[in-house]
């Protein structure tokens, strides 16, 4: 990694970006800063404009105004889009080579010599964790070791910024934890990153910061446990999941309780500050009731709610 890059500037700065597709504003005076080793979540829903800002800062579309420095680099230069690494939402890799082929190809492509791209292979390789599935075919290998071969492609040539666009689409659990601790050695040896993400647990576990893009901006920003506090306080999320859906006669009883009418009919849900001895005669009232519970949960906010309340305040129902 370049050291002269991104120590006395943040390695990505977006100031007031405006970008129009047919027409039609899709990000309007957006601001972004990322500095060294920072994990910044990008969260919104689909079509709110976070791949359009990915292919702006790529230098793939062309902004109507506003500024994108990447290590203090006007990011069209070529000095600068070369400190970036994408790893876009589909598997950019040959199908019918194997992991380290791919990866000799795309050190290749990125203009590193071939002793070069063997140093570069061994970095990657360590990096992802992909010693002992390197020299297999990458159709045969399982989501998850695509998804590392595919991150292990885009550092090659040690970018300050890596940028993942949805990165465990298609992955199950161990894998995507697999992932996130690879995305946490990454971050911890100053290598910035830029997630965009429908997972709220894994942006809630990764990233120091977050930000929701909806309407063209981003807002709010912050610290995820910061932003839940400023949400909620100290309120719990008391979650009732039901068998079967209940009665008009249940529903008004559990709307006079303060639940939710969710579009979900087997779920309720409500926002309190409760002790431990009112959860449990809450539950007791509510396993008394006439309703088929399946499942009663007190727990804290989470991203996932917040992101659910952004998006019903700017589009209510």
């Amino acid at each position: 990694m370049d050291a002269s890059v991104g120590e006395s500037h943040p390695v990505l700065s977006v100031d007031q970006l405006n970008v129009n597709y047919r027409g039609r504003p899709v990000l309007k005076n957006l601001d972004l800063t990322i500095d060294p080793g920072e994990i910044f979540g990008l969260l919104g829903p689909n079509g709110a404009g976070k791949t359009t800002l990915i292919r702006t800062i790529c230098a793939r579309i062309k902004p109507a105004s506003g500024k994108i420095l990447i290590g203090g680099k006007e990011h069209s230069q070529r000095q600068a889009l070369r400190q970036i690494g994408l790893v876009p939402q589909e598997i950019a890799l040959y199908p019918h080579m194997t992991a380290r082929e791919n990866l000799m190809v795309f050190a290749r492509l990125a203009g590193l010599s071939h002793a070069q791209a063997l140093d570069a292979l061994d970095y990657a390789i360590e990096a992802c964790k992909l010693t002992y599935q390197v020299d297999d075919y990458v159709h045969t290998l399982s989501g998850g070791w695509k998804r590392r071969a595919n991150l292990a492609a885009a550092i090659l040539h040690r970018p300050t910024l890596l940028i993942l666009d949805e990165p465990t689409v298609g992955v199950d659990i161990d894998a995507r934890n697999a992932l996130n601790g690879v995305i946490k050695d990454l971050s911890a040896d100053r290598l910035a990153v830029l997630l965009a993400t429908h997972d709220m647990d894994q942006a809630e576990t990764l990233c120091g910061s977050v930000g929701f893009l909806h309407d063209g901006a981003l807002a709010p920003v912050g610290n995820p446990a910061q932003l839940l506090h400023t949400a909620y306080g100290e309120r719990q999320e008391v979650l009732v999941r039901l068998r079967e859906p209940a009665s008009p006669e249940v529903c008004k009883m559990l709307s006079d309780l303060g639940f939710s009418n969710d579009r979900n009919k087997l779920e309720r849900r409500q926002l309190l500050k409760i002790t431990a001895a009112q959860q449990t005669r809450l539950t007791k009232m509510l396993e008394a009731s006439p309703l088929r519970i399946r499942e009663i949960r007190f727990r804290k906010p989470g991203l996932d709610l917040l992101f659910l309340k952004i998006k019903n305040e700017q589009h209510p129902t």
